[in-house]
Formats: structure tokens, C-alpha cells, sequence
């Protein structure tokens, strides 16, 4: 816990961390909601809606409660990338930020106590800021290239991930979860454990067909278990 902010009720589970991107998906909410029950069927432990040009917030709203509402009795939070407001209208677990949104301190005090807030880690000097930012997890990327994000930052690959997660661990010590994310799939999965991820984001490599997707997660969830327990991490 940190002064500014309440940490998540329970640490977050990052190891296969799935995102439900509506440029990637689609916007219809019932194949929306039925890919994210199938997710969590096949083992993904956190999933983020991210719409990053939203035209009808009612609308919007409107899909992540349907996504919400598939999603209980999973025990697999919801999170909405940058948007507090519509995480707290449709009772989402929490939010995912960059750089430039929200201040995560600010996050806090609005959400719910026990909320989750995950922050975007780009290079190590951010990193280095960790220490003093109330967030529940943090994710570094991009990794590889991908066509799911416009990213005008070039790839920081394996050795940079390594050494922005070395960062990161001095900067918060071992109890905060650190993924990775952008162009990662099942043959670069096994080794962005083995740089020192505690998880992997996917889009694409999970929902890019939007078929299938319980047994991608659980191929996937299976390779990712098998890295943690070959780093000693499991």
C-alpha cells in the first residue's frame, strides 16, 4: 500500500491478462460478452475492454455490462482502459491507464475502495517512478511490434523488458505485479516470462479471430504456467 491510494483487495493475477479491443473484436456486445466468458472458461486470470474512439458512451456503457455481467462467477475482473467514468457506470473492478491519462492517485480516490488500477509502463525512467504511484500492477510495452496499437515508440524487446522489470521491482520490491504487452503470442510467450514478466497481455494471439478462444487461453494459460514454474516463479 502506498500513502496516496488503497491497494486491490487481492493481488491481481496477471499471468494471462486478455484484451477485449472493440478495433480488433467488433462492437457487438453479446460476441463481446460470449469471447470474454469463453476466456475465462479457458483460464485467463484478467480481462480490460479497450474502445480507444468512443462515439456513444451510453452505448459503451451499455457493453461492458453485458461483458460484466458474463464474466460473474468467474472470479475474472473486469477492467476499461482509461476511463474511470465508465468503469464506475458500469461496475467494472477497475481501470487500465497510460501515461496521459488520470493521474492513478486521482483513480483511487474516485473508484471504490479495493478497486484496481493498472498503469502502463513504457521505459525504465518510468519505472523508476513506481515507488510513488498507488497502482495495483503494472504492464510494460510495447515488447514486440503489432498492428492491434498504433505505437510511435519503437519495440523495447526481451532485454529492455528485462531491464524495465528490474526497475520496477527496485523501484516497488517483488509484491508488485509486473506484465507484458503488444506483439506477444504463443511462440514469444514462454520467453517474455523468462524476462522477468509476471504475465503476458494478448489481443490478437486470443480474440483475433473470435474463434476458439477458450482453447487459445487454455494453450496459452498452459505455456505461461510452465515459464512461471521454469523461472520459479510458479
Amino acid at each position: 500500500m502506498t500513502p496516496e491510494g488503497v491497494p486491490a483487495t487481492v493481488p491481481v493475477d496477471l499471468r494471462l491478462y486478455g484484451l477485449l479491443d472493440v478495433g480488433v473484436c467488433g462492437g457487438d456486445a453479446d460476441h463481446l460478452a460470449r469471447m470474454a466468458a469463453q476466456a475465462a472458461a479457458g483460464g485467463v486470470t484478467l480481462l480490460q475492454y479497450r474502445e480507444k474512439t468512443i462515439a456513444n458512451a451510453r452505448e459503451t456503457v451499455a457493453r461492458l455490462r453485458r461483458i460484466h455481467a458474463a464474466l460473474q462467477g468467474t472470479g475474472v475482473p473486469l477492467l476499461v482502459n482509461d476511463r474511470v467514468d465508465l468503469a464506475l457506470a458500469s461496475g467494472a473492478e477497475g481501470v487500465h491507464l497510460g501515461q496521459e491519462d488520470l493521474h492513478p492517485a486521482d483513480a483511487k480516490r474516485l473508484l471504490p475502495r479495493g478497486a484496481i488500477v493498472g498503469l502502463t509502463v513504457k521505459t525504465a525512467a518510468q519505472a523508476d517512478e513506481l515507488y510513488r504511484l498507488p497502482i495495483d500492477y503494472a504492464c510494460i510495452g510495447g515488447v514486440f511490434a503489432t498492428t492491434s496499437k498504433d505505437n510511435p515508440d519503437p519495440p523495447v524487446g526481451l532485454d529492455g523488458l528485462n531491464r524495465i522489470v528490474f526497475r520496477a521491482r527496485l523501484a516497488r520490491g517483488p509484491g508488485l505485479p509486473v506484465g507484458a504487452i503488444a506483439g506477444i503470442d504463443r511462440g514469444n510467450a514462454a520467453a517474455t516470462i523468462g524476462a522477468g514478466a509476471d504475465g503476458i497481455a494478448l489481443i490478437s494471439a486470443l480474440f483475433g479471430t473470435g474463434r476458439d478462444v477458450e482453447a487459445r487461453a487454455r494453450d496459452l494459460r498452459g505455456v505461461v504456467d510452465a515459464a512461471l514454474a521454469a523461472r520459479g516463479a510458479a
